[in-house]
């Protein structure tokens, strides 16, 4: 397993409040596959794990597993307040062929850092599975500080760290830290500050706006990985373009809405988002619409298959 490049943190696609879209997933799989992804992470934030019921998370690790048919390593989140039941769920992707599994902090009662040794440490002992660790603090509340990630790296089941916390500060500490081991990868979430992350030595990036577009990041990655300048700025310009689809909610749920509403407008899969969020409503959904036009016009020189709209 090679803990590098781009994985795309995917969608859960629904076709209900508790179906899955197989359809939708299968395009949006195939999608990823063509724009040449290193990996695929479901049930992470983007996927909505912790909103999904058990059943439909177990589908959506099944039926990604059997679509994949291991072309990509995929790497299952399993972030729970239930130690017991993240286990279990690390267990069933295990059985389907999942590479690792990524944990946040446990969210609802705010634990101390001390506590949260002791969780990820219990957990990382049990698990089936190498443990990603995800730094997720708008979140979850609580952010794995660099004294803890100091401790956790000891642990020989214990394969890096994803960082969605948009602190490029804590990013380089968790970098500094990283290199108490040979081969210990960190991540970076937010896909506007994967440049910079990169030249802080960020093995790759899990980037939502990949659902929409892989090849636009697998591109700038690899143009970031040749120093290749001129693509980086290119491409980067475009990354900070997309953004602007994630602000046309007035809710913190926006980003998911944008995203999802984005994705079946392009054909991609249905934007419906598990309880307790709704779709966007005729206003914005016209407004996501009009972005999506502009962009993807204004974009058509670009080197990534932008989806029709």
């Amino acid at each position: 397993m090679k803990l590098q490049g781009i994985i795309p943190p995917l969608v859960t696609p629904l076709a209900d409040r508790d179906a899955l879209d197989e359809t939708g997933l299968t395009r949006l799989i195939a999608r990823q596959l063509a724009g040449r992804v290193d990996g695929l992470f479901v049930l992470g934030t983007t996927g909505e794990g912790p909103s999904l019921s058990e059943h439909l998370r177990r589908q959506m690790i099944a039926e990604t597993a059997r679509l994949v048919d291991d072309q990509v390593p995929i790497f299952v989140g399993i972030t729970d307040t239930s130690l017991v039941d993240a286990i279990h769920l690390a267990q069933f992707a295990l059985n389907h062929g999942a590479a690792a599994v990524v944990a946040a902090p446990p969210f609802y009662f705010p634990a101390g850092q001390t506590e949260l040794q002791h969780w990820f440490l219990e957990l990382a002992e049990a698990l089936p599975l190498p443990l990603l660790l995800y730094n997720m603090p708008s979140c979850v509340n609580i952010s794995i500080e660099p004294e803890t990630l100091s401790i956790l790296i000891q642990h020989p089941n214990i394969v890096g760290l994803k960082d969605s916390s948009g602190d490029l500060d804590y990013f380089a500490q968790a970098m500094q830290i990283s290199q108490q081991k040979t081969d210990w990868p960190v991540l970076m979430g937010p896909e506007a500050l994967l440049v910079e992350a990169m030249k802080l030595g960020a093995a790759g990036g899990v980037t939502g706006g990949a659902n929409l577009w892989p090849e636009l990041f697998t591109d700038l990655f690899a143009a970031a990985q040749a120093s290749d300048q001129p693509t980086i700025e290119r491409l980067q310009a475009t990354v900070v373009e997309l953004q602007a689809l994630y602000g046309f909610g007035k809710y913190g749920s926006s980003y998911l809405k944008g995203l999802k509403c984005a994705m079946e407008l392009s054909g991609i899969c249905s934007g419906l988002l598990a309880a307790p969020f709704d779709v966007f409503k005729a206003p914005e959904r016209a407004r996501v619409a009009a972005w999506l036009q502009a962009f993807s016009a204004a974009q058509i020189d670009f080197a990534c298959q932008m989806p029709e709209v």
